[in-house]
């Protein structure tokens, strides 16, 4: 049976019992334990985890990949889990930053907080920095 948020951001979202996923281990910070994915569009570069115990929390999202091509998790997430980062959104594109020292890994309806230990996850990496320079070198 599925489960209804009255999102404050979203509005009323139907989630589906197979989408629920479980921190057993909790998020710094935060209360809630359960929580789902929420995309405005399938390739969306960036999805929601949304709280289901409390329609005001919901968190940015984004596969580290997509932002940063030498992105690397250590210890290596088990095969076939999905990995996020959280992002810290501003008012300027230039200020927008990912947090690669905790990623969310999520396999299997189990999501968990680690620490990554692999050079260079910064806490705060500026989000766009590899594609503001790629669109600076296609201009040059």
């Amino acid at each position: 049976m599925s489960t209804t948020i009255d999102s404050t951001r979203f509005g009323r979202i139907e989630v589906a019992p197979d989408s629920a996923i479980s921190f057993p281990h909790g998020l710094a910070g935060l209360d809630s334990r359960t929580f789902t994915l929420v995309a405005r569009a399938e390739d969306d570069a960036f999805v929601w985890l949304h709280s289901l115990e409390d329609p005001a929390l919901a968190l940015p999202l984004a596969d580290p990949r997509r932002f940063f091509s030498g992105f690397a998790l250590e210890p290596a997430p088990p095969a076939g889990a999905a990995v996020y980062v959280t992002v810290r959104a501003s008012e300027r594109l230039e200020d927008f930053t990912a947090n690669l020292r905790a990623p969310l890994v999520i396999a299997d309806g189990v999501g968990e907080q680690v620490i990554n230990e692999a050079p260079g996850a910064e806490l705060r990496a500026p989000l766009f920095a590899e594609l503001a320079a790629a669109a600076a070198e296609q201009a040059a």
